[in-house]
């Protein structure tokens, strides 16, 4: 479980395609503090180490995560959020975030609000996706990149976010422009109900 609040920003130094799974080697500041078989997000994807070397590790997605997710994207020198999981005694910051993702979005629009960045992003849609959750609500939280963020003027396909310099400096919503496909998670709370209505009207 991750809450959202990016830690750092890993490097991707290798990528190696085995079958349909793609091996991801990276480095980042925590690096030297890492164990195999932890849990780490990228972009919001919860990956496992499966390998510590020479200062990187290595983290493995297979299909399902290429396939609603952005890591297949990725090339070599490409910077990625990272969040090691939540601390059970700590704060919890941001919203509770399990880490898979559900689906991509694509920014269609950023705009400089003289302080801050207000980016726009487009998902696809449907009603069945709807009826199990995969929806924005104004002022809920959603998660982009891994970055726990609220939700502004969402519609059925679209939703804002503003994003204060900090976390425009230390994530890579700086590299965000528009057409960069990004990584979403919908909140688990809005899942839950959305199930819970699903059965009781069946």
């Amino acid at each position: 479980m991750f809450s959202g609040i990016i830690e750092g920003m890993a490097r991707v130094v290798a990528i190696e395609h085995e079958q349909d799974n793609v091996h991801l080697t990276l480095t980042c500041p925590f690096v030297e503090e890492l164990s195999i078989d932890q849990s780490i997000a990228h972009n919001g994807v919860c990956l496992t180490v499966v390998r510590l070397e020479e200062g990187t590790y290595t983290v493995t997605a297979m299909r399902e995560t290429l396939e609603r997710s952005n890591l297949g994207l990725l090339k070599v020198g490409d910077e990625v959020n990272v969040e090691r999981s939540m601390l059970m005694n700590g704060r919890l910051d941001g919203h509770i975030v399990q880490g898979h993702v559900d689906q991509t979005a694509v920014c269609i629009a950023v705009e400089d609000q003289q302080g801050s960045h207000q980016y726009t992003f487009k998902y696809e849609s449907s009603k069945e996706m709807v009826r199990h959750g995969y929806f924005t609500v104004d002022k809920g939280s959603v998660t982009v990149n891994g970055v726990s963020l609220t939700v502004c003027r969402p519609t059925e396909d679209t939703f804002q976010v503003c994003i204060i310099p900090y976390t425009f400096d230390n994530t890579n919503f700086h590299a965000i422009k528009e057409g960069t496909v990004v990584n979403i998670e919908f909140d688990i709370i809005g899942k839950y109900i959305a199930r819970m209505n699903e059965i009781q009207n069946q």
